[in-house]
């Protein structure tokens, strides 16, 4: 496997947590990655959570250490209960992934387009890339609609 991969051409990304006694495949739904900045997820990851969206795609094949919390009404989080590695968040009641970035073995190279939450975003840190910046409740009007 090479040190970058392109998650552009559909191809089935392998990933884990830490300790390797979660793991799992996906496919990254487009070349994209983005950081959510709710309070959730700077308490969840110590900071930003930055995801690719796999959707349904995420097949675990080694999962018994593989902790999911409710962490609100509608969304759920993964982690592994050995090592505590941040490893999804999902749309409860229904497979809708969005993977973390670094848990995806090679790094995939994707484009950082989109950052959600920035209106709970800390002041002490600014991302440089010329970005999508979402607040919360935009965030919550576009799943509403039933739109990614």
């Amino acid at each position: 496997m090479s040190s970058t991969q392109s998650a552009s051409n559909g191809e089935r990304l392998k990933g884990q947590c830490l300790c390797g006694s979660v793991r799992f495949s996906a496919i990254p739904s487009n070349p994209e990655t983005s950081a959510c900045h709710c309070h959730m997820c700077q308490r969840w990851s110590a900071g930003p959570f930055f995801s690719v969206y796999c959707g349904d795609s995420v097949v675990f094949e080694a999962d018994d250490d593989l902790e999911r919390y409710a962490s609100s009404e509608w969304a759920e989080r993964g982690f592994c209960r050995k090592c505590g590695a941040s490893l999804f968040w999902n749309l409860r009641g229904k497979a809708d992934y969005h993977v973390s970035l670094l848990a995806i073995e090679g790094g995939p190279d994707l484009k950082f387009t989109t950052e959600i939450f920035i209106d709970e975003k800390p002041d002490n840190y600014a991302f440089a890339n010329d970005t999508k910046k979402l607040t919360g409740e935009e965030v919550f009007a576009m799943f509403s609609e039933g739109q990614e």
